[in-house]
This record gives structure tokens, C-alpha cells and sequence, in this order.
């Protein structure tokens, strides 16, 4: 069973905690098949009918792991985070069996720099991340905000005065901030691409990207 769930482009979660949980949930309901192992026998019970496949077993157990055909899986996520031991040689034993893709749940700076010294390819935190996210849509007009490892940060936001009832060529928005407006919403329609002859205004949301600092002082505009 796991075996052709993994040659058929399914993921292995291990750790069916709220991260856990949430995600392996949302990967089904998005019609991709899920393997989730836990060592609790209440968590894998309560997602034996939510699940289509759920196993109890120990991450840690290269043999196990081996049984449940985990190599065959080229994408796992380790969703374990507050028993740094069981997050360490699960991850250990992931890479052991060659699996291609990891994604590692950190719940520290240092929890993330050991992973990714083993070798882990995506090592995630979030609740930092979401922590910085909110941050930045709490400061000021953005609505949404996603930023990426190199300080490239892509933004929904509401549009400064400064480029109101101007084309986008006009405003010079890339030459001030060193920010590129790639979409616009107007009200009652869908988002389309953004052109130097493109006019905001008031009522209209923007897509904006660029390096973060330069994304920030482009939307903490009056």
C-alpha cells in the first residue's frame, strides 16, 4: 500500500500534531495521498477516517520505516518539533533511506541549523514565520505578504496616494523604490497583469514585488 502510494507522488508526514495534522489534511483535500505516521495511537485513530492511509509506528526505526516503504517516497515532512531528538533521527533515518525532498518543522534558530546541517532540504518555522508575517500586515496597508530566503518579499496591498490616477510608466515606482507593480484588482473583477500604461485607483489593491526593504517603504506610504 505505501509502496504505491509513494511511486504514485505521495507524501510521507511524520508527526500528525497541529502542524502535522494541518497539513496532511489540506495535501488530501487537494487530492494528493498522504502516508501519516505517528507513535500515538489516540492521534492515529481520530484520523483513521480523515486519512487515507495512517500508521502508528516509530520514525526513528530505520526498519520500520523501511516496512512502511518509505523510500519509496521522493517528498516527506517532519512535522515533529517540540522532542528535538525524535525531529533529529526521524529526519536522520529520511535521509538515510535517499528520500529526495525533506521539509523539517524547527521550533528555534538553532533546532533549524541543526537540520539543515544534516542535510535537510526545506527547513521550516512557523511560527516565526507567521509571526513575521502578521507583523508586517499589522504595520501598516499591506494584506498580504510573502517573502522568500534572499529578502524578496511579494505583497498584497493597498495602493499609497503617490501613484493614484497616473500610468505606472508616469509614477516611476521601480526607479524610486526599486518595487515592480505586477497586478492590479479593481473592485468586482479579477487581478490582471500590470503594464507601464496601467492607471490605480483609489479602491484598487496592487501586487507588489521587490527586495523587502524597498517593498515596505513603497506600501508604508500615506
Amino acid at each position: 500500500m505505501a509502496r504505491h502510494i509513494g511511486q504514485g507522488g505521495g507524501v510521507v508526514v511524520i508527526g500528525l500534531g497541529r502542524f502535522g495534522k494541518s497539513l496532511a489534511l489540506e495535501l488530501e483535500r487537494d487530492g494528493i495521498e498522504v502516508l501519516g505516521i505517528d507513535t500515538n495511537p489516540k492521534v492515529v485513530q481520530s484520523l483513521a477516517n480523515r486519512l487515507t492511509h495512517v500508521v502508528e509506528a516509530d520514525a526513528t526505526d530505520d526498519a520500520a520505516m523501511r516496512q512502511l516503504s518509505v523510500h519509496e517516497f521522493d517528498r516527506a515532512v517532519v512535522g515533529i518539533g517540540s522532542h528535538l531528538e525524535s525531529s533529529v533521527l526521524s529526519t536522520s533515518v529520511l535521509l538515510s533511506l535517499g528520500v529526495q525532498n525533506i521539509w523539517a518543522k524547527a521550533i528555534s534558530q538553532s533546532h533549524g541549523r541543526i537540520l539543515s546541517q544534516l542535510g535537510v532540504h526545506h527547513v521550516v518555522r512557523p511560527e516565526h514565520d507567521m509571526g513575521k508575517r502578521v507583523a508586517h500586515l499589522v504595520r501598516g496597508r499591506m494584506l498580504d505578504y510573502i517573502e522568500f530566503d534572499d529578502g524578496y518579499a511579494i505583497v498584497k496591498a493597498q495602493p499609497p496616494q503617490s501613484i493614484l490616477g497616473l500610468p505606472l510608466g508616469e509614477s516611476r515606482v521601480r526607479s524610486k523604490y526599486g518595487v515592480t507593480i505586477v497586478g492590479v484588482k479593481r473592485q468586482g473583477a479579477d487581478f490582471t497583469h500590470a503594464t507601464p500604461e496601467t492607471v490605480v485607483f483609489a479602491g484598487d489593491l496592487i501586487i507588489v514585488s521587490g527586495e523587502r526593504h524597498g517593498v515596505e517603504r513603497f506600501t508604508d506610504q500615506s
